[in-house]
């Protein structure tokens, strides 16, 4: 038995409207429907969903964090600030060959934008 692919990620907020407004908006993912206390977004590429599940969140700079694959680091660390999100590290370029940067959402959940880099 093995890991198949990355079906969802849950993040868990203490009010659904200010994350819509980053994930949704900000983000670009897209609404796919609500039921009770969560939304389901869908990515662009429908390769995953996210959940937002409204539920007391316990945020946190160590462990687990996501990387969301962005076209433009910078413009979209720009657009996420507006709609509340934190930048941790701004957007550089990494070792890696991908251009990041660290964000904390509404919330104060670690999340990563990132884009590969030109390979030099």
């Amino acid at each position: 038995m093995t890991v198949r692919g990355l079906q969802r990620v849950i993040v868990s907020v203490a009010d659904l409207d200010p994350a819509l407004r980053l994930y949704r908006d900000a983000l670009g993912f897209t609404e796919k429907y609500r039921t009770g206390e969560a939304v389901m977004l869908g990515s662009a590429t429908g390769g995953f969903e996210l959940l937002l599940h409204r539920r007391p969140p316990t945020p946190g700079l160590a462990g687990v964090s996501v990387s969301y694959l962005v076209d433009d680091v910078d413009a979209v660390t720009a657009a996420a600030q507006t709609a509340g999100a934190t930048v941790v590290d701004a957007p550089a370029d990494q070792p890696w060959r991908e251009r990041q940067a660290v964000l904390t959402d509404v919330d104060g959940h670690v999340f990563c934008l990132v884009a590969p880099t030109a390979r030099g």
